[in-house]
């Protein structure tokens, strides 16, 4: 018999979505870029350099406090990543009055990374718990949310910003991330042991419930320690690691790859820029919504072969809406492998330390983020166009595809080795 609640489990999803839209915000950075070079006297690099300190402490922090997750649970958790975030943010604006750029770097880059960190992680063990039936889908919409944190904070920074000043916007959104994430983690709790939605067999191994949707047993149950000495997790970071550097190459350069490549004005890149947010952010909710379906596994697979063939067809297309119709469509499949991930991880790891489990699989992002724009930067100095980095991304991805592959045949081991009793070194 299922456990009672009275926790709301879609309740637990939209104040998971909260916390998600408030440090989605990261990805409207660009709002700050000139307003600080014109008021500082940064460069652009000095001003970029906040955002890649910030991106790589959140890949870094995910491996750091995956434990402490796990340890104190994911409202704890969701209200240090509040303060720690919030703060960050509010101490960027003490920084940028004080014209500190040392100061902005540790404050927004380092201490507002860490609270991304957490942020990010913190809900994401617990709505997998809460959705075993719809764990594609649960995690999707949370994820969905730092996709289109942009979409919210972008205008709204930028109104800040000609209303008042720079240190006025950030201490302003610093208090309302507070508020926001503050108000989502009190809400997350943990479902009771042994809680199953109604109408799902606690028992069942394998089964289809009324509305088609595979309720399926994971793979193994393993903590974090375990479960990052097997070589399933390596093959999922390296699956990470390549769709993650092939998406986030196209980011760091859209708007001036779109001119080159189409004559595109700036105003249109804009705007195809401004697409690529909105894109992101449908292709984790649907991405991962369809994974429940086809599994996995066969989704990842697609993801790889979707983007071979539009990395191949790019140098081809000197047409805007074509071009900018195949950008979309790549950045689909990457946001929709983040939307997918933890999904994934409690498929072959279980739920026990998912957290922990999520947070070392997430340092593939960390080095993605360097990996991705330092190849493009570097192939279109050396060869001035983006011809050979579109084809060495092409060939990158089919080493993706074949991690898959063998990620597909190590699962089929691992159930092989279960029915037949052997271990393997496999904890039962």
């Amino acid at each position: 018999m299922s456990a009672a609640t009275t926790k709301n489990r879609w309740l637990i999803a939209a104040s998971a979505m909260l916390i998600h839209l408030s440090i989605g915000s990261v990805y409207a950075y660009s709002v700050y870029q000139r307003p600080l070079q014109a008021s500082q006297g940064w460069s652009i690099g000095d001003v970029t350099l906040g955002f890649t300190v910030a991106i790589f402490t959140l890949g870094m922090s995910t491996a750091l406090l995956g434990r402490y997750v796990e340890r104190y649970g994911p409202r704890a958790s969701g209200m240090a990543a509040a303060v720690a975030f919030a703060g960050g943010t509010i101490l960027a604006g003490v920084a940028v009055r004080q014209g500190s750029y040392l100061g902005f770097v540790l404050t927004y880059g380092v201490v507002a990374g860490v609270g991304l960190g957490l942020g990010y992680i913190s809900p994401i063990s617990t709505l997998v718990k809460w959705f075993p039936d719809r764990r594609g889908l649960a995690t999707g919409l949370a994820v969905m949310g730092f996709g289109a944190g942009a979409l919210v904070t972008g205008p709204l920074a930028n109104y800040l910003i000609g209303a008042t000043s720079i240190p006025t916007t950030l201490f302003l959104l610093g208090a309302g991330y507070f508020v926001a994430m503050a108000g989502g983690a009190s809400y997350l709790e943990k479902p009771p042991e042994g809680w199953v939605p109604a109408g799902i067999d606690p028992d069942a191994v394998v089964e289809t419930d009324s509305h088609g949707v595979i309720v399926a047993a994971d793979l193994e149950q393993r903590t974090a320690s375990e479960a990052i000495r097997t070589p399933q997790f390596y093959l999922v970071w390296l699956i990470v690691f390549i769709n993650v550097s092939a998406g986030i190459m196209l980011l760091s350069v859209a708007s001036n790859m779109t001119q080159t490549i189409t004559g595109a004005s700036a105003a249109v890149a804009a705007t195809v820029v401004g697409l690529i947010g909105l894109f992101n952010g449908i292709g984790r909710i649907a991405w991962s919504s369809l994974s429940d379906y086809l599994g996995r596994t066969t989704t990842y697979a697609a993801f790889f072969v979707i983007q071979i063939l539009a990395f191949l067809a790019l140098p081809n297309l000197t047409a805007v809406p074509p071009f900018a119709a195949v950008l979309f469509l790549i950045v689909t499949c990457y946001g929709g492998g983040f939307a997918c991930l933890p999904a994934y991880l409690a498929d072959l790891f279980g739920t026990e330390e998912l957290g922990a489990i999520h947070g070392y699989t997430l340092t593939a992002w960390s080095m993605a983020g360097v990996a991705g724009p330092t190849l493009v930067a570097r192939i279109v100095e050396l060869t001035g166009s983006y011809d050979l980095a579109f084809y060495v991304v092409a060939g990158t991805l089919g080493v993706g595809l074949a991690c898959v592959g063998l990620l597909r045949w190590r699962m089929g081991v691992v159930r092989e080795a279960q029915i037949v009793g052997t271990p393997h070194g496999l904890r039962r």
